[in-house]
């Protein structure tokens, strides 16, 4: 029995492996958690201050560009400095936009430009942050833990995105907005005291400094590889078409639901951590192309169904079906780009694949946002559900090498669990890893 239940929970090796892990993942936690609460109470704010959808999706507008510009310097930064400067820095401001969050809801008559103000300003340190962090991860996490690492950050991600809307719809219905920023401030101030305790990460001896030529040689390096291209292609038709967050406050009026809207925001991330608590037998697969298809096939269905139902406890079973798919296929996403990238290039693969999960959402958005307005709320959930099956499956015949992905043969992955061994060996950060090591059922390092 306990075999068996061993086989599905999460395997806890990086936990086990890595003092730095161990405070990246609490750190982000407690990011993720403050995070949400802004996530809820930023929208709501804009919809009670002007009580339009195109208004709300527009804060994809604003967050768009400063996401690809910052995003892709973040990247070539990551491969020049000191990634755990960059990671404290831009922790900091972003605690520090929360403030003015804070202090404009404590306004008599809260205005809305600094509301776009901030939104842009957290996407920009977001795009400058996700880099380092990420490649971070690809650096102090051993080859072959690469799948359950990435479960056990989605698994973290889901803690915080449940209790932080869930609490953030209470906070902001019953107190206002001001107190649900204070829990970002909070958090994020939290956030600086555990970043402050990473170890260095330096970059290379031989790193150039952050280039348009050094971007466009991450670039080249994407752009060749039919894998990456298509993890990167997949997840942004998903979150383009069938990304509806921002017209939540839309639906629940539709369905005369106000009171569920908390959980509507939440019900996603209750889906993917049922998938992160069951995931330990993720780290037994080698088709990873197969989890981003299937995981974002799935989202689209349940995002279409989402949007089709009339019943809000239908919808909520629904979103948290997509929820699943989601993490399913960032998981295969994560895994792919960590075990196949070269170090050297991490930091700007890593600002490329901030604007494929990032930029996606972004734009989904302002769709959702401006079909809402055109068709309805429940037309435009469902026609972008149905949208991105499509685009999906149409991915798929354009890139076939994405399904045919295998760890254990693929020349890259191989290449990388080579170079990340032979540079263990010469520092004796960790031992050389055993063949079979890291299985979900025995926890090996």
């Amino acid at each position: 029995m306990f075999s068996k239940l061993s086989a599905v929970l999460p395997d806890l090796a990086p936990w086990r492996a890595s003092r730095d892990f161990r405070l990246l993942w609490v750190q982000g936690l407690v990011t993720y958690f403050s995070g949400a609460t802004a996530m809820i109470a930023l929208p709501l704010q804009i919809k009670e201050l002007t009580g339009s959808p195109l208004a709300v999706g527009a804060m994809g507008a604003v967050e768009l560009v400063p996401l690809v510009v910052f995003g892709l310097y973040g990247g070539a930064l990551a491969d020049a400095v000191d990634r755990r400067k960059v990671i404290l820095g831009t922790e900091a401001g972003l605690g520090l936009l929360a403030l003015l969050l804070f202090l404009n809801a404590l306004l008599p008559e809260p205005m809305l430009w600094p509301l776009y103000v901030v939104a842009a300003g957290v996407s920009a340190l977001a795009g400058l942050q996700r880099p380092a962090l990420d490649s971070l991860f690809a650096r102090i996490v051993p080859h072959e833990h690469q799948t359950a690492a990435a479960a056990l950050n989605s698994l973290r991600w889901q803690l915080g995105a449940v209790a932080g809307p869930a609490i953030a719809g209470l906070v902001v219905a019953y107190a206002g907005h001001a107190p649900a920023y204070a829990l970002t401030v909070a958090g994020f101030a939290l956030s600086v005291l555990l970043c402050r305790r990473l170890s260095p990460a330096p970059p290379a001896h031989d790193a150039e400094k952050p280039s348009l030529r050094g971007i466009a040689e991450g670039a080249r390096y994407a752009w060749s590889r039919p894998v990456l291209l298509g993890t990167y292609a997949v997840d942004l038709a998903a979150m383009f078409f069938a990304f509806p967050n921002t017209i939540f406050p839309f639906l629940a009026d539709e369905l005369d639901a106000d009171w569920a809207l908390g959980l509507m925001y939440a019900a996603g991330s209750v889906g993917s951590l049922v998938l992160g608590l069951t995931s330990g037998w993720t780290s037994r697969v080698r088709r990873h192309g197969l989890l981003v298809v299937f995981g974002a096939a799935g989202w689209g269905v349940a995002i279409a169904a989402a949007g089709w139902f009339g019943n809000i406890w239908l919808v909520l079973l629904c979103l948290a079906c997509a929820g699943a798919g989601d993490m399913l296929s960032g998981l295969g996403r994560s895994t792919i780009w960590n075990q196949t990238v070269p170090e050297e290039l991490r930091g700007r693969l890593a600002g490329i694949e901030v604007l494929s999960y990032s930029v996606g959402p972004q734009l989904g958005q302002v769709r959702a946002g401006a079909m809402a307005g055109w068709t309805g709320t429940r037309a435009a959930v469902w026609s972008g559900g149905l949208a991105c099956v499509a685009s999906v499956g149409l991915l798929c015949l354009a890139l076939p090498k994405l399904l045919t992905y295998d760890s254990e043969t693929d020349e890259d992955s191989l290449a990388r669990r080579a170079a990340q061994r032979d540079a263990a060996t010469r520092t004796g950060a960790m031992p050389p890893a055993q063949d079979g090591a890291g299985s979900g059922t025995t926890g090996a390092v």
